[in-house]
């Protein structure tokens, strides 16, 4: 497929509406994780251009100002686009997650920080909601949610809302959303 094509292909899912989004998708480093994945239990959708629409159509349900849009839009792009570049050596090397080359790229970009946080830590109520219901370790679980916590701070909607948007997409189990909404204090639930 020529680099033409492929563009189209990108420009014709992603469909940016801003410059920054334009010059994002148009990032050959970008670009080369697009097409990574194969369809699997919670992304039955296999490559990443195809689960960033999925996101993006839930950014759209939401009833919420256009700053807020455009931040989560950008989370959206950038926070599984770096999963073909991730170690998952064990035991894992968290330095080396996906979440933390997306915020390194998108840093090229930005300098807001609480965007830049959000990327990064898009996966920490998954992995803490892990701990406490799947290996059944309440404080190691609470440790983690805390640290997450403490890290997005007064932008914890801005947190609650991307991660919503990203788990009702696919096959994935909505268990952790649930648990999410039920422990977390402050967040402002949504239905979409």
């Amino acid at each position: 497929m020529s680099k033409v094509i492929i563009e189209s292909e990108i420009e014709a899912k992603l469909k940016p509406e801003t410059d920054l989004e334009a010059k994002i998708i148009a990032d050959p480093e970008f670009q080369a994780g697009l097409f990574w994945g194969k369809p699997r239990y919670g992304h039955p959708e296999g490559q990443v251009i195809n689960h960033i629409p999925e996101v993006l159509a839930n950014v759209d349900k939401l009833s919420i100002s256009t700053e807020m849009r455009r931040k989560l839009r950008l989370v959206t792009y950038v926070h599984d686009t770096f999963k073909h570049i991730e170690d998952k050596s064990k035991p894992r090397d968290w330095t080396k997650h996906h979440s933390v080359y997306a915020r390194k790229f998108l840093e090229k970009y930005i300098q807001e920080t609480a965007l830049l946080t959000i990327t990064e830590m898009h996966d920490e109520a998954y992995h803490s909601w892990r701990l406490f219901a799947l290996a059944k370790n309440p404080e190691s679980s609470q440790l983690r949610l805390d640290n997450l916590l403490d890290k997005v701070g007064v932008d914890i909607q801005f947190y609650y809302l991307f991660f919503k948007c990203d788990t009702q997409t696919g096959d994935k189990i909505q268990a952790p959303v649930r648990w999410f909404e039920e422990t977390v204090k402050g967040i402002e639930v949504v239905n979409f």
